[in-house]
């Protein structure tokens, strides 16, 4: 009930009557003497006190389940659900899931893709077992673990004016014509950021959801772009798009993170994944190990990360035409283990 809001769903889901499912709510309240949810129409909010009880219940059915299934001999399966933002799903989520598979073959592993504030929905809502980010999420329910470092890169088409130069300059910064990510967005959050002063005046033409429309309207010559180095590689290796330098002092890095539940009962299989990302973004090379500095912003923010929001959960989607105008527990366990105009 407090993942659908109804007791028709969650009775849908359990294959109960609403009826069973409503009376077992009222003889629990009953018998403790205290109201769980607050009553809207038909829906159903978990109160103050559903809420600080709902963590321990959820970890307290995954640590039944897991024994069930212990017991069923499926206990060392693997099974599990992630989520993670479109750039990680589509770039390095597959393979992260081969060295997954050689550890667990018979595990049975589930994505889900959508952009960053998406996952972090997910994850406090307790679909997915954890979420791969692009940026920092402020909720005091969820843990952060920093798991690689990134950076965006502005590019153009290699018939675009800047494309000889290979530069841009601030003047040209403010009177091109910008192709981004969606507002929310992980990227569109680093972009943002290290854009900050040029906001009032940038004219962002076009916004899309996902990578590859962006990528194909700058091929078009429709405007420049800014995304993640991962999602532009194979582009700039076969000159299709140019990569363009800033002006000094741009700083477009960014931290990947793995996002679980802060209260939850502690699965192997969760375990293991974290594990495996980790070590993957070590042997990947120096480029994608987190710098010091992308250490200090980590530091800094998870500091003063109940003073305001990073990432925001609800983003826009679609394309929007404009008008021209965390951890030591991790750090101590890899110590013992061995081995979003009109689209087309």
């Amino acid at each position: 009930m407090a993942r659908h809001g109804s007791t028709a769903r969650a009775a849908g889901e359990l294959h109960l009557s609403q009826s069973a499912v409503s009376a077992a709510l009222r003889s629990l309240e009953e018998q403790y003497g205290v109201a769980l949810f607050d009553r809207r129409g038909r829906r159903l909010a978990l109160n103050p006190v559903g809420r600080a009880l709902r963590a321990r219940a959820e970890a307290l059915l995954a640590h039944a389940g897991e024994l069930h299934r212990a017991l069923a001999g499926h206990g060392a399966l693997g099974h599990l659900r992630v989520g993670a933002s479109y750039t990680i799903a589509n770039h390095l989520a597959v393979g992260y899931l081969v060295d997954y598979l050689a550890r667990y073959p018979e595990a049975k592993v589930e994505f889900f893709a959508a952009n960053s504030p998406e996952v972090v929905s997910r994850v406090l809502n307790y679909q997915v077992d954890l979420g791969m980010i692009e940026g920092e999420a402020s909720h005091p329910d969820l843990e952060l673990v920093p798991w690689m470092g990134d950076e965006l890169v502005v590019f153009c088409s290699p018939d675009h004016p800047l494309a000889a130069r290979g530069a841009l300059s601030e003047e040209e910064i403010a009177a091109a014509r910008w192709i981004l990510r969606e507002p929310g967005s992980g990227a569109r959050q680093t972009f943002d950021r290290a854009f900050a002063r040029f906001l009032p005046k940038l004219n962002i033409y076009l916004e899309f959801r996902h990578n590859e429309a962006i990528k194909r309207a700058v091929e078009a010559g429709l405007g420049i772009g800014c995304l993640s180095r991962i999602v532009l590689a194979g582009n700039f290796r076969d000159g299709s798009l140019v990569p363009l330098a800033l002006p000094a002092p741009f700083d477009l890095a960014r931290t990947f993170y793995l996002a679980l539940p802060r209260q939850r009962h502690r699965r192997e299989a969760v375990e293991a994944w974290v594990e495996i990302c980790l070590a993957g973004a070590r042997s990947s090379g120096p480029q994608h190990c987190l710098s010091s500095a992308a250490r200090a912003r980590h530091s800094r923010a998870s500091a003063s990360r109940s003073a305001g929001p990073a990432i925001t959960v609800g983003a826009t989607s679609g394309v929007r035409p404009r008008r021209e105008t965390s951890s030591a527990r991790w750090a101590s366990a890899r110590s013992k283990t061995k081995p979003s105009r009109k689209s087309a």
